[in-house]
């Protein structure tokens, strides 16, 4: 399951999932944005204050609910911080990717599940993802005996994957989805 950030279920999301598909995954792009898409982070923000945060909470826990088979959650910045309350809480939970972004609070209360481990990708000066909730979750994740692995990128974009934005890496980008492709490929073996 891969979830979307602020910005909504752009091409760029359907594009990461094709990636993953062609690589031979099955891959789910829930909507929690009633279908509204944007090019610029504040309107992403109202957007995403105007649902609220329980509500998206809400959305996604929903769309959780609706899997019933060994899963990854993954997700870009906002839809980071939602795939990781999923793979902390969800009994089909087997891996979690990260990009662009950390994890949420709630995903850090508690102790992490053994068998789920745990990817991360950001840009090295990202401004919206903090290296010390990296740290805590790495602290969290390997406490509980589980894989843990984080990847930085040169750069201060913040959605560098995503190839309709103008933070678009594609160095960066081509190696970090090197990278998830790798990942899954060890936790489905």
């Amino acid at each position: 399951m891969l979830l979307h950030s602020a910005l909504g279920l752009r091409p760029g999301v359907h594009a990461a999932a094709d990636i993953l598909r062609a690589a031979g995954h099955t891959v789910v792009v829930p909507d929690y944005y009633d279908g509204e898409v944007f090019d610029e982070v504040e309107d992403g923000l109202r957007k995403r204050d105007a649902l609220g945060v329980e509500e998206i909470r809400r959305r996604v826990r929903r769309f959780g609910e609706s899997v019933d088979r060994p899963v990854v959650f993954a997700g870009f910045s906002l839809g980071a911080a939602a795939a990781g309350t999923l793979a902390a809480s969800h009994p089909a939970a087997r891996g979690l990717i990260l990009m662009h972004g950390a994890v949420a609070d709630d995903a850090l209360a508690g102790p992490w599940p053994a068998g789920v481990p745990v990817q991360v990708h950001y840009g090295e000066g990202d401004p919206w993802v903090e290296p010390a909730t990296v740290a805590e979750l790495e602290r969290l994740v390997t406490a509980s005996g589980a894989a843990f692995e984080v990847h930085t990128y040169p750069t201060d974009a913040h959605l560098f994957a995503d190839p309709g934005l103008p933070d678009y890496d594609p160095c960066a980008a081509t190696l970090m989805w090197q990278r998830v492709t790798e990942f899954l490929k060890r936790i489905s073996d």
